[in-house]
C-alpha cells in the first residue's frame, strides 16, 4: 500500500492554525470536507469518532507526529489528509513534545486490514528525521505533497 492510495491530494495543508487538539481535528476534518472526500452532514459525527478515539489514548506517537484516526460509517473507503503545524500543539504525545505533523485517517467500519496497513505505511515514512524535517519546513501545500510523493515512491522501491 502506498500513501497515494489513501491521501486526498486536495486535503493537504502546510500551515495548520489550530491551537488545541479539538481545533486541529476540526481543521483536518474541514480539509476533507473542502476536498469533497466527506459530506458536510457527516462532519460532526466524524469529529465525534476522532475525539472518542483520542479519549482512549493519544494518537500522537512522538517525534512531532500525530496520526488521528477512526473508523466510521460516514466513509466508504480509506481516506486521509495531511497537515503541518509550524508552532506545534500539545497532542498528549508519548514523549511530551508538541506535535507538528498530522496525518489523519478515516476508514470504513469493516476495514481493519487497510486501516492498519495505512498506519504502518505512515509510521514507516515518518520514522526518518530528514522526512520529518522536510515536512515541517515545507512552505506551501504543493511542496508538502511533493515530499510525500517522492518519499512514497522511494519506499515502494525498497
Amino acid at each position: 500500500m502506498k500513501i497515494s492510495d489513501f491521501l486526498n491530494i486536495k486535503a493537504v495543508k502546510a500551515n495548520l492554525t489550530g491551537k488545541t487538539k479539538k481545533e486541529l481535528i476540526d481543521e483536518l476534518v474541514e480539509l476533507l470536507l473542502e476536498s469533497g472526500a466527506i459530506e458536510k452532514k457527516s462532519k460532526s459525527k466524524i469529529i465525534e469518532v476522532l475525539l472518542a478515539r483520542e479519549a482512549l489514548g493519544s494518537t500522537a506517537i512522538g517525534q512531532g507526529i500525530a496520526i488521528p484516526h477512526g473508523k466510521c460509517e460516514e466513509v466508504e473507503k480509506l481516506v486521509g489528509c495531511l497537515g503541518v503545524s509550524k508552532e506545534g500543539i500539545d497532542f498528549d504525545s508519548l514523549d511530551g513534545e508538541g506535535a507538528h505533523i498530522f496525518f489523519m485517517l478515516l476508514a470504513p467500519i469493516d476495514s481493519a486490514g487497510p486501516h492498519l496497513k495505512a498506519l504502518a505505511r505512515i509510521s514507516r515514512l515518518l520514522k526518518e528525521k530528514t522526512v520529518r524535517d522536510s515536512l515541517r519546513n515545507a512552505t506551501d501545500d504543493k511542496t508538502l505533497l511533493k515530499i510525500i510523493q517522492l518519499e512514497d515512491n522511494r519506499l515502494s522501491k525498497i
